[in-house]
């Protein structure tokens, strides 16, 4: 795929939704951490609707180690691994309140010291909570990207890679939510909804499904 296909998808994908950002629901840097976190292998609708019932009153980290790990498991038992997310996010809690003073650090590196918190996490953080213009490769952008042709890759982080090479400069801040969202709904796994899709015809996928 050449530079002015890829300008153009992103200029396509603005225009259609000039703010995106994450569907999972927070309101401090530390309640996105902990969203993402719970939201591996699982929906963020699952994940919104356990976290709507304990951030309201442990939504901090002191509020969070307050509530102990078998308090937090209970409340995200219907979250896919929730025990093993449970003592992550304590541990967590507990690693920010006695190393960063309680608030989310700004780095990579930081970032992914923390218990449960990998690259994609660190990412979607870095890039949501703080501006950061980074790259979340999750299956949703690692299936568009290959589909698409945008940056082919055998791997996430060959992905990440060439995304933060080929995507505009202009584009990077925003680029993975609109990817997130365009495989999420439209450039689904099974059959991709090409006819409703806003750049089909800048897409290079062969196999293309009919209207």
């Amino acid at each position: 795929m050449n530079a002015a296909k890829r300008q153009e998808i992103f200029a396509r994908l603005q225009a259609a939704n000039p703010h995106p950002t994450t569907e999972l629901e927070y309101e401090t840097p530390f309640q996105l951490l902990i969203a993402v976190l719970l939201s591996a292998q699982a929906t963020d609708k699952s994940v919104n609707i356990a976290t709507r019932k304990f951030f309201p009153e442990h939504g901090t980290p002191e509020g969070l180690l307050a509530l102990g790990e078998e308090g937090l498991a209970d409340y995200i038992k219907t979250i896919g691994l929730y025990r093993t997310k449970a003592k992550n996010a304590i541990a967590t809690c507990r690693i920010l309140l006695e190393q960063h003073g309680g608030e989310v650090p700004q780095t990579r590196e930081a970032l992914e010291a923390l218990p449960g918190v990998g690259r994609k996490t660190a990412n979607v953080v870095l890039n949501t909570a703080f501006g950061q213009p980074t790259m979340a490769v999750d299956t949703h952008i690692f299936r568009v990207s290959n589909r698409t042709g945008i940056a082919p890759g055998k791997n996430v982080l060959e992905v990440e890679r060439k995304l933060e090479k080929f995507v505009p400069r202009e584009y990077m801040q925003d680029a993975h939510h609109w990817l997130i969202l365009l495989g999420r709904y439209v450039c689904v796994a099974r059959k991709p909804k090409c006819p409703q899709c806003g750049i089909s015809d800048l897409c290079e996928f062969k196999q293309k499904t009919p209207a």
